[in-house]
């Protein structure tokens, strides 16, 4: 089957959209698939480039902020979209910016199948100006993308139970699919207790993009409330806008005697955090906006118990086993407390380690792929009209689980 990707930054090494991108295309060519890739050109490397090109767009005043994510948009070009669809038996969007309502009008017009993978809430954008808490201008934004990219697919790929209610609350045309993002499985490198010297530090760990919506801010305030804060090191790997910001108040803390081994930062790769998540004594999430968090549940694979933020907008605290695991988003004195209690209980860290690297089994990639195929497989060509032109959708599909 031959299969048209459409992402904005294919090759970005920032953020989780792009990487998820493509580890699903390699699984994908691994199946037997054939899969081409329509995206702004990699700037990291000479080669690979994505088999159709699309040049940069520069969002003015915004251009900025946008690249600190780890992020960039490309323009629409109609001849090279054009082309892509007529090679593809279906096409995959992965966003929902302009390229991808481009790219399915254009499909629909030629009759080609459209769907979608839901990456990413209208909050993670605003969060980073400090609009994440505007109600009303998140779901006009939600509505805008479902009306002029989503329900230009017949299906949409919804990573989590929290995207997928969200979704049928909105009352997307398409079918709703229940399907993980997945991560593949790896040998665990976890030993059955890190090692330290004689009263070193705690390793206490937070992976993730330095922002707003991940809000590493609360993990800092609650070294304020928690008795171990003179025996914890917290590692931050992760780059992103609000860098800056979090190595000032982890300075404080440090010249104040709150936290005496002081914070580190740093981005690594996928070994990378392989390994630190082994070494970990706890794991730490604290967004408030996510749609799957899948760099938790690689850390939770090398056996490290978690504490993750629980809230209307994020879906990771699914992958807590029990309450033990989980603080109400925002809230520094809880997760506090969350954190003395699994460092004062370190035999039964022990016992959950290894229950929480079981559990991630259930999210290998090899089952996200194969209910993916049969996604891509029972795609129907879109028929729709509004005022962009272009052909009719018929009547409202059923929403499949």
């Amino acid at each position: 089957m031959k299969i048209l990707f459409v992402v904005n930054n294919y090759y970005s090494t920032g953020n989780g959209l792009s990487a998820s991108a493509r580890r699903t295309v390699s699984y994908l060519k691994e199946a037997g698939e054939d899969v081409r890739i329509l995206s702004g050109a990699n700037h990291n490397a000479p080669s690979p480039q994505p088999d159709y090109v699309l040049k940069d767009y520069r969002v003015p005043f915004f251009d900025g902020l946008i690249r600190s994510h780890g992020y960039s948009f490309a323009a629409a070009d109609r001849r090279i979209i054009r082309e892509a669809v007529e090679w593809a038996d279906v096409v995959h969007l992965e966003e929902p910016f302009y390229i991808q309502a481009v790219t399915a009008r254009i499909a629909s017009s030629l009759g080609v199948p459209c769907t979608a993978t839901y990456h990413l809430h209208p909050e993670n954008l605003f969060c980073s100006v400090h609009l994440g808490g505007w109600t009303l201008l998140n779901r006009t934004l939600l509505r805008m993308w479902r009306d002029l990219v989503f329900n230009w697919c017949s299906d949409i790929q919804c990573p989590t139970e929290n995207v997928l209610h969200r979704l049928e609350k909105e009352r997307f045309a398409s079918r709703l699919h229940l399907i993980s993002n997945g991560i593949i499985p790896e040998k665990i490198m976890r030993k059955d207790d890190p090692e330290r010297e004689e009263n070193g530090p705690f390793r206490v760990v937070c992976i993730g993009r330095l922002a707003v919506e991940k809000d590493q801010m609360t993990l800092l305030r609650a070294m304020r409330q928690c008795r171990h804060s003179d025996r914890i090191q917290l590692i931050f790997a992760g780059r992103g806008p609000e860098e800056k910001h979090l190595k000032g108040e982890a300075e404080k803390l440090l010249k104040e005697g709150v936290l005496r081994y002081g914070a580190q930062f740093a981005f690594m790769d996928r070994d990378g955090l392989r390994e630190l998540s082994s070494g970990a004594d706890l794991y730490i999430h604290c967004a408030t906006v996510e749609v799957e968090g899948l760099s938790a549940l690689e850390a939770l694979e090398q056996g490290v118990v978690p504490i993750i933020a629980e809230g209307e907008l994020t879906a990771t605290g699914q992958f807590a086993l029990d309450g033990r695991s989980l603080f109400p988003s925002g809230d520094s004195k809880v997760l506090a407390s969350k954190i003395d209690y699994w460092l004062d209980n370190p035999e039964e860290r022990r016992r959950m380690g290894k229950l929480y690297a079981e559990s991630t089994r259930r999210y290998d990639i090899s089952s996200s792929i194969d209910s993916l195929r049969r996604m891509f497989r029972e795609a129907t060509p879109s028929r729709r009209k509004d005022f962009f032109g272009g052909s009719s959708m018929g009547n409202p599909l059923p929403a499949a689980r």
